[in-house]
This record gives C-alpha cells, structure tokens and sequence, in this order.
C-alpha cells in the first residue's frame, strides 16, 4: 500500500497547471493593454478585469487542490500539512478579497501575504521529526538515518521530506519573496517576479508527491 493515496498526485498535478493556465487564459482576455512582466496576476482577477472570472476560477481550484494534497500527504509532518493547506485557503480567500480595480487593499494584501508565509514554511514544516534523527550506522558508523518505530516505514523519508532539499526549497522561494518586493517598488517587473515564485509554490507540493511516489517503490520488495 502507497503511503500517498494516488487523489494526491493528481491534485498536486493540477496545481501548477490550474495557475499558468488560469493566468495565460486571463491574460488573453484582458488584451494588449496588459504587460506581464509588471503587471501583477492580482489584477487578472480584480473586479471588472477582462478574465476576471478565469482567474478567480483558477485561484480557487489552486486553492482546493492544495487542501486535497495537504490532507493526503501523510508521510509530511502535520504542522508542514497544515500550512499547506493554509496557503490553499488562502487562494480561496483572494476571490472574497479580490484586488481593487485601482488603488490598494490591506485585506487582498494580507490575505496574499499569509498565504504566501505558509506556502514558503511549509516545505521545512513538513520535515518529520524522525528526518533528523542519525543512528549508529552497520560498523559503527554514525552516517545511517535511524528506522522509526512507526510509520512511515523505512530509514529515510521521501527526497522531498528531507532537510536539505526542503530548506533550499523553503529558501527560494523567501528569495523569491524579496526578488517580487525590490521588483514590485524598484525595478518594475513585479509580474514576472510574482510568476516565478508563485509558480515554484505551486510546484514544490508535486515533486514532494513525486518523491513519495518513487521512496514507496524503492521500498517494495522485488521477488
């Protein structure tokens, strides 16, 4: 049996697609007045915008798909499935706080930075606590990861559940945080800063999936 429930690869699939799809689309329908590279997606989806209801659409689906992985990623530590599907609801909540048609809103702003904090935590969050744990390795050695003594099973968990490539995951995408505000109020290409990072949001729940996908059929053992 999986320790990811095959529903999960397919949600975590559509995330990525719903979003660039959702953009794309909703860039098409507001015309050539519109830059991509620095105009923001929220205006895609602010009131009266051209492919208003494209892009809202899509937010919501991202939202829910979110949801769906975080409740089925059971090899991921709780806090880390938690704030996933945090940053899910989140997405949903930009469509009861949408951008104004001008101006500026501190409820679509908060609702857009919550959402964005607990979709950069979430990889390092979803770390499980037996990850860090080292035991005395064949030999006496000190390199082999201890076995838990529950599920999941296995030595080490899934690529996408370790430290490291959590925390370089987790890193970029604060990076990114930093790259889309010196874009937003600097450089003015705030549009395709924000593509990029919420792009690789949208991505990293799948090559976590992936990951589980490939520990479990490391784990099977072969006749």
């Amino acid at each position: 049996m999986r320790s990811v429930p095959w529903w999960v690869l397919l949600s975590s699939m559509s995330a990525p697609v719903l979003l660039v799809g959702g953009w794309t689309v909703s860039a098409e329908l507001q015309g050539p007045g519109y830059d991509p590279a620095t105009a923001t997606i929220s205006i895609l989806a602010a009131d009266g915008a051209g492919g208003y209801w494209v892009m809202t659409s899509a937010l919501l689906a991202l939202g829910l798909c979110h949801v769906v992985t975080a409740c089925g990623l059971r090899p991921a530590a709780p806090f880390g499935r938690v704030a996933l599907a945090g940053g899910g609801l989140a997405a949903i909540l930009l469509a009861l706080f949408p951008a104004p048609s001008s101006g500026g809103s501190f409820a679509h702003g908060a609702v857009v930075a919550t959402g964005f904090a607990l979709l950069a935590l979430w990889p390092v969050l979803a770390v499980p606590r037996h990850a860090f744990a080292r035991g005395n390795a064949p030999g006496g050695g000190t390199t082999s990861w201890t076995r838990p003594a529950g599920p999941p099973a296995g030595g080490r968990p899934p690529w996408g559940l370790r430290p490291v490539p959590s925390a370089t995951a987790a890193a970029l995408m604060w990076l990114g945080g930093g790259w889309f505000l010196l874009a937003l109020f600097v450089l003015d290409t705030a549009g395709a800063a924000e593509r990029v990072i919420t792009f690789l949001q949208s991505f990293w729940p799948l090559a976590v999936v992936v990951s589980c996908f490939r520990h479990d059929d490391g784990e099977r053992p072969t006749a």
